[in-house]
């Protein structure tokens, strides 16, 4: 299972005090509307976009379709190559892999490079449960730590966090974490940014153990490939003398020919960059370069089941570039930290729940976290229909849970509960398939108009607390068109 922040409601509940914060919407607007738009730039000045995006697409689903053999041929390139390949099930084997292997060091810190599927299991909360220092090097990553907070963004964690607030964390926090930030450091970025690479530089060069994970698994080579901005990943992956990386099974990728059309998607998608500033390849070890050892823990951790689902299985399409967080207007006002989990935003809405299942109030709320405008699928550089995911898992939870597997399909469980709501549409049903009932059931609604309530009673509550019903026009269309035009089709 992955983990979810401990403490957080449902999402509405969560959204609701989230958007009374003007601080954190102000931050989320600009932050938000500057990504996209200079996204927005990068992406027409490829002319060839369109093909880009279905090439993606039409990769991703290959690769899913034969998941098995792909993984297969990751691990005996990555062993050939003198690396040492483990398996875990669910969060709790891969934490128990990573601290073993951390302890074998004799180590009791690591340096980690900016990993999604490390904070999805909660890698560095089991790390110091075992007394082991987990050090995030991520300028943004490394706020979200000194703030003791939560990551809201898959891009820019630390998206919520204005210049000021910045300051003051690296005021109070980092000498509790290492060396202590400079006196008199103001707000302006270039001073941060020195404040943390001073702060970092003297764990980069003492750390005998790095952690990371991937964006991209070449099976054909067994080589792993990891894309950033800032320089710190190629500190922690070639700096210590052992590398551990964990990854999520579906991020293989069959060959660097496929490999070729991602480096041009996912830059432009996600920091509107032509290409990454660094772009980190290791292939196994060598003896006069880099980490002595290197071990990578390939993560199941509920992809297999996601994977069984026809229809949310595109979810494993994505490719972390969060475009589709800087276009939703939920997003926007909600912010990340109102998903409950590392996967914020529209792909958080489908990944969660599939992940870790529908059983908890926050995971069946997620689904309807949503206005369904497809922003995120338009941008969507793999061209995952979230919005047709979304209505998918809906279902699921009206249907009363999570799903089932039969062979090779998977089966919604027998309908509980919402039995007002269905009531409702056998009713609705039967009167549109009746013309006279219909017929004198809008008559009634309009002559009784004036006695209608603006809000529903009853659970009908939570959708009319935040809009009023449609008013009842004072004639039904069925009673206009035969005064006006005698009953007669119209002409074109």
């Amino acid at each position: 299972m992955s983990v979810t922040f401990v403490g957080m409601p449902a999402f509405p509940v969560a959204a609701h005090e989230a958007v009374a914060d003007s601080t954190l919407r102000g931050n989320l607007r600009h932050a938000t509307h500057t990504i996209r738009a200079k996204r927005a730039a990068a992406v027409a000045e490829v002319s060839d976009w369109a093909r880009l995006r279905e090439a993606g697409r039409r990769i991703k689903d290959h690769t899913l379709r034969h998941l098995d053999r792909y993984l297969v041929q990751v691990e005996e390139a990555v062993t050939a190559a003198g690396g040492t390949v483990h398996w875990a099930a669910d969060a709790e084997e891969a934490n128990r892999i990573v601290t073993a292997l951390v302890k074998a060091t004799g180590e009791s810190e690591v340096v980690k490079v900016k990993s999604m599927a490390t904070q999805e299991i909660g890698l560095n909360e089991a790390l110091e449960a075992e007394g082991i220092r987990a050090y995030e090097t991520d300028l943004a990553e490394l706020i979200v730590q000194l703030g003791k907070d939560r990551p809201s963004h898959i891009l820019v964690p630390a998206i919520h966090r204005n210049r000021g607030e910045i300051r003051d964390i690296f005021r109070s926090e980092m000498r509790e974490w290492g060396r202590p930030a400079p006196e008199g450091l103001t707000d302006a970025p270039a001073e941060l940014a020195e404040a943390a690479r001073l702060h970092l530089r003297e764990k980069f060069l003492r750390a005998k153990v790095g952690i990371s994970g991937a964006n991209f698994v070449v099976a054909e080579t067994g080589t792993l490939v990891v894309v950033e901005s800032e320089g710190n990943g190629r500190m922690c992956l070639t700096l210590p003398e052992t590398l551990i990386s964990v990854v999520g099974i579906e991020k293989v990728v069959p060959t660097w020919r496929d490999l070729e059309v991602f480096l041009q998607t996912l830059p432009r998608s996600s920091t509107a960059e032509r290409m990454n500033p660094y772009t980190s390849m290791w292939t196994g070890v060598r003896d006069e370069d880099g980490p002595s050892a290197f071990h990578l823990v390939l993560l199941d951790n509920g992809r297999t089941d996601t994977l069984a689902d026809e229809v949310g299985r595109q979810a494993l399409r994505c490719i972390r570039c969060s475009a589709c967080l800087n276009v939703c207007p939920v997003y926007e006002r909600a912010g990340g930290h109102a998903y409950g989990s590392v996967y914020p935003g529209p792909i958080g809405a489908i990944l969660s729940p599939q992940l870790r299942g529908t059983q908890s109030e926050i995971d069946a709320s997620l689904p309807f976290a949503s206005s369904l405008c497809g922003a995120c699928y338009e941008v969507c550089p793999v061209a995952i229909d979230i919005p047709e995911v979304l209505v998918h898992l809906r279902e699921r939870v009206v249907q009363g849970g999570p799903a089932t597997r039969q062979g090779n399909k998977v089966v919604l469980k027998p309908a509980k509960g919402h039995a007002a709501e269905r009531a409702a549409m056998r009713a609705a049903r039967w009167a549109f398939s009746h013309a006279g009932a219909l017929r004198g059931g809008q008559r009634l609604a309009s002559r009784t108009r004036r006695l209608h309530p603006r809000t529903l009673p009853g659970p009908g509550r939570a959708w009319t607390g935040t809009r009023d019903l449609p008013p009842v026009p004072a004639e039904p269309f069925r009673d206009w068109w035969q005064r006006t035009h005698g009953g007669q089709e119209g002409t074109k």
